[in-house]
């Protein structure tokens, strides 16, 4: 198995450098569905081998020396935390490469785009199967250029502004977090996380515990994104690509919150100790703060609906884009994650765990749902999608609009859909906080997050019923749009099932994180 690990990783590279080769770019994008699909029944073989009978165990081990010199090694492998996100960013990888095979954003072309999107798997899935600081940082920042020319050359709108805020954010956050790793490293005498989290923090001192957990947690927070390092996120997904915006939310936002649990936990515990109420804080202000910026998102602008009134052309801009509204929904959803982390408890980390998963299929699909919106109205802003020529799209085109509904309620964290468990374990963490943990406080973060939900709830009934109802003042649009196209339902089926059964058997998630969770918090 660990050969497969190997050509798991190495497979999505090798497709990116066949792309420097003087190929169409139609031929480009069937080489990137290709390489993407045989990734993705790597990652399948991968769980499939998978021992899981001790999923707390780390398997498919590959442990090389690298750079003798500083004690670096090529260490890979996998356990119950990290494989769930290794077959979900080879599954989202594989749809968008398959959705834009079909709908290409408009841009340099089809075999820079590929090679593009190549480079970025291949980070994303190192990410998660590397097991050394130094290749942890190396993976994390591998990330960073594909995105960015992905926002800036084939995104819309203030692209270039848009992708500048990313990497300039991200690279300083990584910067910090890089002097945490060395400051571990060379009070440790490793580099090594395996053997880092076995010593559970022996060997290094609380001062230098406290310092570490600090820069990495600043490095981390700014990936998640954790409130109030979250500015750079609107503006990103809502001026890259569909197949950006997928990939950026369903898995780069994930990157963040795996190292809090990989890293930060059980390598500098007490550090984390210390840090943990601050986290909880943050996370629960995130929540309610992202919530409350959906909701006015959301809700119909009066100077728009005045405008109307007078027959006036109007364009509101980014107020009310939707695929910003989704992009402050993922701070609230990613608030959940942190809060479930900061609690320090199983049930917290099995319940941020789940909610990392849960957010990535549910939010996947919003994003390529939205994509498709604004493809067939060259807009994603909900005034306009409202309006006269706005949506309805239960009558218009009835299967987009039921796929958008069933994201929404499964975003809102409906019972028997995915969004549901990682949120309630989360909060439930919040209730019963690790020993040591302020309780009233952890409860105060518990009832904010209660409010979140119920903000979440509101402002996503306000979307389906504006987009997929329509605006009842406005005459009913009689012209039909084209409805689910035979790529859209390949990309988006799997999705919307797999969210359906996350939700009605929890325990394939859970039944792999539990005791590789219970193996961290015990000391490694």
């Amino acid at each position: 198995m660990n050969a497969v690990l190997i050509a798991l990783l190495a497979l999505p590279l090798l497709g990116a450098a066949l792309t420097l080769a003087p190929i169409g770019d139609r031929r480009a994008l069937r080489l990137g569905t290709a390489v993407t699909g045989g990734t993705l029944l790597l990652a399948i073989a991968l769980a499939a081998g998978f021992d899981h009978g001790d999923p707390g165990r780390m398997q498919a081990v590959t442990d090389v020396s690298w750079i003798p010199a500083l004690d670096v090694r090529l260490h890979l492998g996998t356990d119950g935390i990290s494989l769930p996100l290794l077959v979900l960013t080879a599954l989202l990888t594989f749809l968008c490469a398959l959705y834009s095979l079909k709908k290409l954003p408009a841009g340099p072309g089809g075999r820079a785009f590929t090679g593009l999107l190549l480079l970025l798997e291949t980070g994303m899935l190192a990410t998660f199967a590397v097991l050394d600081l130094v290749l942890f940082f190396l993976a994390f920042e591998i990330v960073l250029i594909p995105m960015y020319f992905l926002i800036a050359r084939w995104g819309s709108g203030q692209k270039v502004a848009a992708a500048n805020r990313f990497i300039l954010y991200t690279l300083l956050g990584s910067a910090v977090m890089l002097l945490g790793f060395l400051l571990i490293g060379v009070q440790a005498g490793t580099f090594d996380m395996v053997r880092l989290a076995a010593a559970h923090g022996g060997g290094l001192s609380h001062t230098t515990q406290l310092i570490a957990a600090l820069a990495v947690l600043v490095g981390l927070a700014v990936k998640a994104p954790a409130w109030p390092l979250h500015s750079w996120l609107p503006d990103a997904h809502t001026a890259a690509p569909t197949a950006g915006s997928v990939l950026l939310a369903g898995v780069m936002l994930k990157m963040g919150t795996y190292g809090l649990v990989r890293v930060l936990l059980p390598i500098v515990p007490d550090g984390t100790a210390t840090f943990a109420p601050y986290l909880g804080a943050f996370a629960a202000v995130g929540i309610v703060y992202g919530s409350l910026a959906c909701l006015a998102l959301a809700l119909p602008s009066p100077t728009t609906t005045l405008l109307r009134k007078r027959s006036a052309p109007f364009d509101s801009g980014a107020k009310g884009d939707l695929k910003r509204l989704i992009a402050y929904s993922s701070v609230g959803h990613m608030g959940f994650v942190l809060l479930g982390i900061a609690s320090l408890t199983p049930a917290g980390l099995n319940g941020a765990l789940f909610a990392n998963i849960a957010h990535g299929l549910i939010t996947g699909l919003l994003f390529f749902v939205v994509g498709a919106l604004k493809d067939r109205y060259g807009t994603a802003d909900l005034d306009t999608l409202a309006g006269a020529t706005g949506a309805a799209l239960y009558g218009r085109a009835p299967r987009i609009g039921a796929l958008l509904a069933f994201a929404a309620v499964a975003s809102l964290g409906l019972p028997g859909l995915a969004g549901f468990w990682g949120e309630l374990l989360a909060m439930y963490g919040a209730f019963d906080p690790a020993a040591g943990l302020s309780r009233p406080a952890f409860l105060t973060y518990m009832v904010l997050a209660g409010l979140g939900t119920l903000l979440t709830a509101g402002y996503l009934l306000v979307v389906v019923k504006r987009v997929c109802m329509g605006d009842p003042k406005q005459p009913a649009p009689v012209a039909a749009l084209p409805d689910l196209q035979g790529h859209e339902a390949a990309s988006w089926t799997p999705l919307a099932a797999l969210t359906l059964l996350a939700g009605l058997w929890p325990a394939l998630l859970l039944g792999l994180s539990d005791p590789a969770v219970k193996h961290l918090l015990g000391g490694g």
